[in-house]
């Protein structure tokens, strides 16, 4: 979901993964990590007749019991019963750790609408951008490793990539692109995908992208983070999807999680995506767009169970049943904001922040608070929130478009484990922030209501041709079957449809993880009656989407 300007950029353009940045100022207050280097660091305690400690601790002692941790257990199970009832979404799945210990398991709901196998804590979902923290554990590994280093250059492992200006491309290194401030506009890419592009085109495409501030401007680019994950797996002569795997998802035995769409696809037990109806009535199946192009961002497939090894690794530091996998000052470097995400919404309130593929906040008792939200607009929605000091963490996914379930389920968790109750009503309150959040931007031009008087379209011989645009490819109008002009878009030749609306004006419905609706073509037909350009409103919000005849 794309959008125009700084301002615009923050409220638009949702969709695919989005939901997560936006919570980072609404649930994650504020944030400076103390956990500099050192994540799994204990804080030391003195008491009256002891010496005072030689330096604060790195970060506070638990304020959490473990029998506070159980209570909460046993009471969030109703809770969600009663969210899925209220929201309608089909299945769900959670784990929570505490302690290096898995204290809960458990799925709810089905898999698939009309069908009765029910979700459990192994049933596949997809993760959206969940995968983000995933994928920066993955290279914090290889930091560790010392084959590379989070401040190298994209270009010292990947020479041919490129942005706009050669300075900023020849210098944004790996936490510019995993923290999103390379300058990248909100997104970048993510609509070459929907018309079908793969990734190296997207990623060779970049350099396309108009640039904000370098250094100075978070938006959230799941290619850049792509493109700087493609190039640590290149400095270690792998794959992406083979790095995740031999680093991460093998040491940790996490055997049903894959960074390839075939593994979900393949997988028996799987939570089928679904999206709500179009009366908002109920849900029905949906199909998700293939996340391969940009599988470091948001293309992971994982189950409950498997990520409470990874949950259990991230809250010991990188240790994992007595064995250091990830180096703990390369993971702690993770949990650090590297940039301002979000401003207060009050002045009492905090800013949000973004580490490196984390949330990177603080809670109302000053407590570090890492977290991510996924979404995928066409089926699924997941969460994960750690609190580093009491090594506790959980993580909710669901099969459903996002509606908020996941998020309030864990701040329920929470809730009931520091306080005892709930403080917030969570459903009803990100109920109707996270939809609007992950809610594409229409076109401000209702398309279904054509002007009084609106002048006629010219014979469809004005508008029949090919034309050129160098980011999105060609665009080619031809007559359809059954009458009528067709835009052809993407490697595989996209077709849509075109209705006239006024003059040399005609609208399309788009279609993909970033749909809007309807937006408009807008032709430009000079003196010879033929259209010399086309400009595509859907696909111009950075100012790319002229299309010029060839």
């Amino acid at each position: 979901m794309h959008r125009h300007g700084a301002a615009r950029r923050t409220a638009a353009r949702r969709g695919r993964n989005a939901a997560a940045p936006l919570l980072a100022g609404l649930l994650l207050a504020g944030c400076t990590s103390a956990a500099a280097t050192d994540p799994q660091a204990a804080p030391g305690q003195s008491s009256a007749s002891s010496a005072p400690a030689t330096a604060p601790p790195k970060q506070p002692p638990p304020q959490l019991t473990d029998q506070q941790v159980a209570a909460a257990v046993d009471r969030i199970d109703a809770y969600v019963q009663d969210a899925m009832r209220r929201t309608g979404v089909p299945g769900l799945a959670l784990a929570v750790v505490h302690d290096d210990k898995v204290v809960h398991a458990k799925g709810y709901g089905v898999r698939e609408l009309g069908k009765p196998d029910t979700v459990t804590p192994d049933t596949v979902f997809q993760l959206a951008s969940v995968s983000k923290p995933i994928s920066s554990t993955v290279v914090a590994a290889a930091v560790g490793g010392k084959a590379v280093t989070w401040d190298d250059p994209v270009t010292a492992h990947d020479p041919g990539f490129a942005l706009a200006d050669p300075w900023v491309g020849g210098h944004v290194t790996l936490a510019d692109l995993f923290s999103h401030r390379s300058g990248l506009p909100d997104h970048a890419g993510d609509l070459l995908q929907d018309l079908g592009y793969p990734r190296d085109y997207i990623l060779q495409h970049l350099r396309d992208q108009p640039l904000a501030p370098f250094r100075a401007s978070y938006a959230y680019t799941n290619y850049g983070l792509t493109e700087a994950a493609v190039a640590v797996a290149r400095a270690k002569g792998s794959s992406w999807e083979n790095l995740a795997a031999d680093t991460l998802y093998k040491p940790l035995g996490m055997t049903a999680t894959s960074s390839l769409r075939s593994a979900y696809d393949n997988a028996a037990n799987k939570a089928l995506p679904h999206v709500r109806t179009a009366d908002g009535t109920g849900w029905q199946v949906s199909t998700t767009e293939n996340a391969d192009p940009q599988s470091p961002a948001g293309g992971v497939s994982s189950t409950a169970q498997d990520l409470t090894h990874w949950m259990r690794l991230q809250l010991a530091g990188g240790s994992y049943e007595g064995r250091q996998v990830v180096d703990p000052a390369a993971l702690g470097e993770t949990w650090l904001p590297h940039i301002l995400s979000g401003t207060p919404a009050a002045p009492a309130g905090n800013p949000a922040q973004y580490g490196l593929g984390w949330n990177v906040g603080r809670d109302n008792r000053g407590r570090l608070r890492l977290n991510h939200s996924g979404g995928f607009d066409l089926g699924a929605a997941t969460t994960v929130t750690l609190l580093p000091s009491e090594r506790l963490g959980i993580v909710v996914l669901t099969n459903g478009q996002p509606t908020g379930l996941p998020e309030a389920v864990a701040e329920e968790f929470f809730d009931l484990a520091q306080e005892g109750h709930e403080t917030v009503d969570w459903l009803g309150f990100l109920g109707k922030v996270v939809p609007a959040a992950a809610q594409s931007p229409v076109s401000p031009t209702d398309y279904t209501k054509p002007p009084a008087g609106a002048a006629p379209a010219k014979p469809d011989a004005a508008y029949v041709g090919t034309y050129a645009n160098g980011y999105y490819g060609p665009l080619t109008v031809g007559t359809g079957n059954g009458g009528g002009l067709v835009m052809s878009l993407g490697p595989g030749g996209l077709q849509f449809p075109l209705q006239h609306y006024a003059g040399d004006v005609f609208a399309f419905r788009t279609r993909g993880e970033n749909a809007v609706g309807l937006s408009g073509v807008t032709f430009t037909v000079g003196a010879d009656g033929r259209a010399a350009k086309a400009v595509v409103e859907q696909l111009d919000h950075e100012g790319l989407g002229t299309f010029t005849r060839s």
